[in-house]
């Protein structure tokens, strides 16, 4: 017990320095990726959580909205949360955001669920951004490897009340049952092509049944293929992020699906508000609540390490 609490009370001033914005040490991250590791490693594809839960999109390094959303949501452990991955890329401060949600996930197991997004991976951390961001804030790759390792242990999804299904990105022509997402080996990095790229990557759309994915991974589903999903596996909707919606959640295909954006004003130019889904459960009244907000003020936000402009001497 007394191993527990000093490791309970090392995890709190890591999260309390996190919470402010700064790095913690190298050799904490091994520590914390580790126990990240051995918890993640005993959950399932598809990880079951219960309401009430407040389910967030696409955080994308933007540190100082993460905070925001916690402000307006509540605090983890007095609120469930589950976030739809893409926690990392595009933002200033993907290394402080994806350790800050690590760190409360080790702390509070059952209170937080970290989806795995197309964006938690090697080949696309290493074009947008949070590759380059550990390479300047730690001075080697050996965080950004730690990090990446943890991403394969990322469950797909999490099935609220056996009702509601939350993954990053959609469906896949090779699924028809939660089942089938169970039994993926999941611990590898994000493939090309096959179901669980297709989880991670695929979008709604107005089409029949099946389209081409203009991403050039996964595919487009439409309204029936949802439907019938939803109705073989007994959910009411899907809830996915992915896609950048300009007023932070939209109901589509005929409400059989739910996205849900949590990065307001996304690459700091979009000006798109957030929302955050607080799902209280089919017997509560009401059932939900969206509550959206903005990025945050100016007087609030740190200045970003810039990395040093290149200078030409010609």
């Amino acid at each position: 017990p007394l191993a527990k609490m000093a490791a309970c009370s090392d995890l709190d001033d890591q999260i309390d320095r996190l919470k402010r914005c700064e790095i913690i040490t190298e050799s904490e991250v091994v520590a914390l990726c580790r126990k990240a590791r051995e918890i993640l490693v005993d959950e399932g594809n598809v990880q079951p959580a219960s309401s009430p839960v407040t389910i967030c999109g696409d955080i994308h390094g933007q540190f100082y909205d993460l905070k925001e959303l916690f402000e307006i949501g509540g605090d983890v452990p007095t609120r469930s949360y589950v976030f739809l991955g893409d926690f990392v890329d595009r933002g200033f401060y993907s290394v402080e955001t994806f350790l800050l949600l690590l760190a409360l996930k080790v702390r509070y197991p059952d209170r937080i669920n970290l989806i795995r997004g197309n964006h938690e991976s090697r080949q696309i951390t290493q074009v947008y951004g949070f590759y380059d961001e550990c390479l300047r804030k730690y001075g080697s790759a050996h965080v950004w490897q730690l990090c990446t390792d943890v991403f394969d242990y990322l469950s797909l999804a999490v099935l609220i009340d056996n009702e509601v299904l939350c993954v990053h990105g959609g469906l896949s022509p090779k699924l028809k049952s939660l089942d089938e997402i169970r039994v993926i080996d999941r611990k590898v990095e994000v493939p090309h092509e096959g179901p669980m790229c297709d989880l991670l990557w695929s979008d709604p759309d107005d089409v029949p049944a099946w389209g081409m994915s203009p991403r050039g991974a996964g595919y487009l589903f439409g309204a029936s293929v949802a439907r019938q999903f939803n109705e073989t596996n007994h959910l009411h909707f899907i809830c996915r992020a992915h896609q950048l919606v300009m007023e932070g959640y939209r109901w589509q295909l005929d409400e059989e699906v739910l996205t849900v954006w949590s990065a307001p004003n996304y690459c700091y130019r979009c000006g798109n508000v957030a929302a955050i889904f607080e799902y209280e459960g089919s017997g509560a009244s009401p059932r939900y609540r969206f509550k959206l907000f903005q990025e945050a003020p100016a007087s609030k936000r740190g200045v970003p390490s810039r990395p040093a402009p290149v200078e030409y001497f010609l």
